[in-house]
């Protein structure tokens, strides 16, 4: 699956890339043992990890610690190379929410060796994503609220009003370095609370208003591979 929806239109979406943010809440940073960024920490994923509500995610049999991390999610309407912050929130099409799920164990041992970790980050299944809702009817996306229960008990909460690197910044930077499209996804950044999952257990994420309505919703399942 490389396609996304967002309401209102009839049509999938291709996702071009997907861009994700690491390190960015505080809480997070320190969960994990590391530095807070000075600059956006980012890393990709390719389309072919997208799954969306209703799916699985499928444990591959070379890791026994698959981790979740909830985060919001933007997909964006126009691109271009060296977005101005001023300009850069009129760029994105639609919010939602996703799990950037995570290999931890793979990935802290390709961390040790000094390698890359896109197996950890990237493999099929791993970005989960829900419906997207039209940026025109989220008054700001700085007052958004995230929250993942795991069977039922919540596992993360948290704000994007947490950011460390505000969203029209990460825009602008991104830009500076990769070329955006439109159909383009990134994941923004997860806040504490992330922690082990198994086969058998149920995601169910949501992204609510200041209000705490909430506005898209997201569950998924995860399986062994058989």
């Amino acid at each position: 699956m490389n396609t996304v929806t967002l309401q209102g239109s009839n049509n999938p979406i291709i996702v071009s890339k997907i861009i994700c943010v690491g390190r960015n809440y505080a809480e997070h940073a320190k969960e994990m043992k590391a530095e807070l960024p000075s600059a956006p920490v980012l890393f990709l994923k390719p389309p072919s990890a997208i799954i969306g509500n209703g799916g699985a995610v499928i444990l591959p049999p070379i890791s026994r610690e698959l981790h979740h991390e909830v985060e919001m999610t933007v997909l964006l309407g126009k691109g271009g190379r060296d977005i101005h912050q001023e300009s850069a929130l009129s760029c994105v099409a639609g919010y939602g929410i996703g799990l950037d799920m995570t290999l931890r164990d793979i990935q802290s041992e390709a961390k040790k060796k000094g390698l890359p970790w896109s197996l950890a980050k990237g493999f099929d299944t791993s970005a989960p994503l829900s419906e997207f809702i039209p940026a025109a009817s989220v008054r700001d996306p700085h007052r958004l609220l995230l929250r993942l229960s795991v069977n039922g008990a919540v596992r993360q909460k948290g704000t994007t009003n947490d950011f460390i690197f505000r969203l029209e910044y990460l825009i602008s930077h991104i830009s500076q370095f990769f070329t955006l499209s439109p159909g383009d996804v990134l994941f923004t950044g997860t806040p504490e609370g992330v922690s082990q999952t198994v086969p058998g257990d149920t995601l169910e994420a949501t992204l609510s208003d200041e209000s705490n309505k909430p506005i898209t919703y997201l569950k998924v399942r995860i399986e062994g591979r058989r």
